[in-house]
């Protein structure tokens, strides 16, 4: 008697309140660069210091894609006395801003998926960033929701949904967890260096949960089989954030711009777009499919050049917006979620049969995907 498969049931998308547009990012880190340079003027003229070069929406829509952002706090973003989210900090007996966040996309999936506390094991939070070390912010997720079980945090950037799907996925397979929530809160403002013209512009905050169980528990209107998983990764220094507590013993500034994020972006452009498309072509030959057999491919969301770069790969020509829509645009990127995000706003007008590859790629390098099949 085969077993029953494992499914994606649920999809959870929050999406903060407020956005930044690309006129409005611009416009703050123009006048902040004319600040910096007549403050640093003379040491600029001895060539001690680089000027700050200016930015423009063109420039940022033509290396991008994105036209906006939302942001978890928009206050502080464009103040060029702060360039950075000025985010109220929070007792100890507080619930923590990331655990909001997740909650506000927890609550819609196990809606979706038609299931409440007592019918979920375990909570996995993965993201590219966490506020604290601990406690972990799964457990004071899973305590807010009242879930009986375990839960733990994982970081692996912006791959960290893909991997945590595969996580969830084995421990259904491997009985261990009934039930898994798997969220992602990507609050990832606050490591965004807003002072740098070539990565000022490049995240935005959002939180996305889904809920992975058995095909013979689950009761949603709409479910999809997980057919397999498949992840590589291969270590590389061109995208960073060295952001942590070691910092302390250091004796740097935990605050300084290597701290934050950064990025070698062509070298990432041209190694991660041919390993990505391997990778892709390797998990569909898994099951004696090509790129021509999927239906809908919910990509990564950072780059929308690299974006078009691996559907050509894979595909032989350009990919449609309907076969692997974009939300980069209006979303930047969002670390791991944005696949996810893809996946929620795009997956209500397939048939049943089509099959979708719901794949990430980022730093590490790390790339994560999930053969899906509409049930």
């Amino acid at each position: 008697m085969m077993s029953s498969p494992i499914v994606i049931s649920g999809i959870g998308l929050w999406t903060p309140p407020e956005s930044i547009s690309n006129a409005e990012l611009v416009d703050s880190y123009n006048a902040y660069a004319d600040k910096y340079n007549t403050e640093h003027a003379a040491a600029i003229n001895a060539g001690e210091l680089a000027a700050k070069p200016y930015s423009s929406v063109e420039f940022i829509e033509k290396a991008s894609g994105i036209k906006s952002r939302f942001a978890y706090q928009k206050a502080g973003i464009l103040d060029v006395e702060r360039m950075r989210p000025l985010i109220a900090p929070r007792g100890d007996e507080q619930l923590s801003d990331q655990a909001e966040m997740a909650l506000n996309a927890a609550r819609p999936a196990m809606a979706a998926a038609n299931k409440k506390a007592g019918d979920i094991d375990a909570v996995i939070v993965s993201c590219a960033y966490t506020q604290r070390s601990y406690p972990a912010i799964a457990i004071e997720v899973q305590a807010q929701l009242g879930i009986d079980g375990f839960g733990f945090d994982m970081l692996v950037a912006c791959s960290a949904a893909t991997f945590g799907l595969h996580r969830a996925y084995e421990m259904v397979a491997a009985g261990t967890a009934r039930c898994v929530l798997v969220i992602n809160p990507e609050l990832t403002s606050p490591q965004v260096n807003y002072t740098d013209r070539d990565s000022h512009f490049i995240f935005g905050d959002v939180a996305t949960a889904t809920i992975v169980e058995k095909a013979d528990t689950c009761s949603a209107a709409t479910r999809f089989d997980v057919l397999s998983t498949r992840a590589l990764t291969a270590y590389s220094n061109n995208i960073r954030s060295n952001f942590g507590y070691v910092a302390h013993a250091n004796d740097t500034s935990p605050f300084a711009a290597d701290m934050l994020f950064h990025q070698e972006g062509r070298k990432v452009f041209k190694e991660v777009c041919p390993l990505a498309a391997a990778h892709i072509t390797q998990h569909l030959q898994s099951h004696d499919l090509t790129p021509k057999d999927i239906r809908r491919w919910w990509l990564h969301q950072a780059n929308i050049n690299m974006n078009h770069l691996i559907a050509k790969k894979l595909l032989g020509r350009d990919a449609s917006d309907d076969e692997a829509p974009i939300v980069l645009d209006r979303y930047a990127n969002t670390a791991s979620a944005g696949s996810l995000i893809a996946l929620s706003l795009h997956h209500d007008d397939l048939n049943s049969g089509d099959y979708g590859l719901l794949c990430s790629f980022g730093a590490g390098y790390s790339i994560g995907s999930l053969l899906l099949r509409r049930a």
